[in-house]
């Protein structure tokens, strides 16, 4: 485990927000799975003095985070592909009456995985592409015929000013250096492109009502924004947040059985027999808590 200093502002005067329930010793793949639910299982998560950013600190080196993506693989992502189609037609709505219809602009999807969004945005008419660690994950996209490549936006070559829009769905929260990802994202985009992040709100009153029971406290976790903080650090990156707001997603109800089973093992048995039991377990329904932000941004 490493000492890091805060990636907002740089300083290294903290205090603990919420203390470690694991002992950090031994890194787990399992625990870096999009659907794990190990809730409540994480390092020691700190809050800078200076200008609110919440992180895990101390945490493992990147290149151990990079190794553990890499190795990842998650069956129960695909069986909830339903539930991802629906959230992600949800959000791309939304962003194209902010930016505009597709018009055949290029997209990036950075943290693609098996590249469910790569293919709502084809379907829509963005040339479409993504990028993703994990070699499982991205050649059951490439099984789909997708266009997603293996690496990460530090890996992988593309030309400056390749894209019309970057997309992070549910991805900056895992990064090492969220800061270093912008600018290479930046970097991509053509002048007047679109960055589009959606995390974890700790600020939301529902994190702050939960406290240290919020689901989302999980070792894969190392970065906890909110509005305030991501709004700054897009800001100091050269992009102007057009439109920031709550979006949940859909869920099977199966799956979501499954994430409450993982909050409360007896009450989520429980409603796991009753879904099953009438025969709803593929019904997708939609959830949001508010803790969930979505932040489209213009490159300056």
């Amino acid at each position: 485990m490493i000492t890091v200093n805060c990636n907002l502002c740089g300083r290294d005067e903290f205090r603990v927000r919420f203390p470690a329930t694991a002992d950090g010793a031994a890194l787990q793949v399992d625990a870096f799975r999009c659907t794990h639910s190990g809730y409540g299982h994480h390092g020691q998560i700190v809050e800078c003095r200076h200008c609110g950013l919440v992180y895990a600190n101390p945490r493992w080196p990147s290149d151990f985070v990079l190794d553990a993506y890499s190795a990842v693989e998650d069956e129960t992502y695909v069986e909830e592909r339903l539930g991802r189609e629906l959230t992600f037609r949800h959000h791309l709505r939304r962003m194209e009456r902010i930016i505009g219809p597709a018009a055949g602009r290029r997209l990036l999807d950075v943290g693609a995985y098996i590249g469910v969004f790569v293919e709502v945005a084809g379907a829509a008419g963005w040339r479409a592409q993504g990028v993703e660690p994990s070699s499982w994950a991205a050649a059951e996209a490439c099984r789909r015929g997708l266009d997603v490549t293996v690496g990460t936006l530090a890996t992988v070559e593309w030309p400056a000013e390749s894209f019309d829009m970057v997309t992070l769905w549910d991805v900056i929260e895992h990064l090492v250096d969220p800061a270093a990802e912008l600018e290479r994202a930046r970097r991509l985009l053509r002048p007047g492109g679109w960055l589009i992040v959606h995390t974890m709100d700790i600020d939301a009153p529902f994190a702050r009502l939960m406290g240290r029971r919020w689901p989302w406290l999980m070792d894969m976790h190392l970065y906890f924004f909110s509005g305030r903080t991501l709004g700054r650090m897009l800001s100091e990156h050269g992009y102007e947040v057009v439109w920031q707001g709550a979006q949940g997603r859909y869920l099977r109800l199966g799956y979501l059985t499954s994430r409450l089973e993982g909050l409360q093992s007896g009450l989520g048995r429980l409603t796991r027999a009753t879904v099953n039991g009438l025969g709803l377990r593929e019904a997708a329904i939609p959830v949001n808590f508010g803790d969930l932000r979505t932040f489209i941004s213009r490159r300056l």
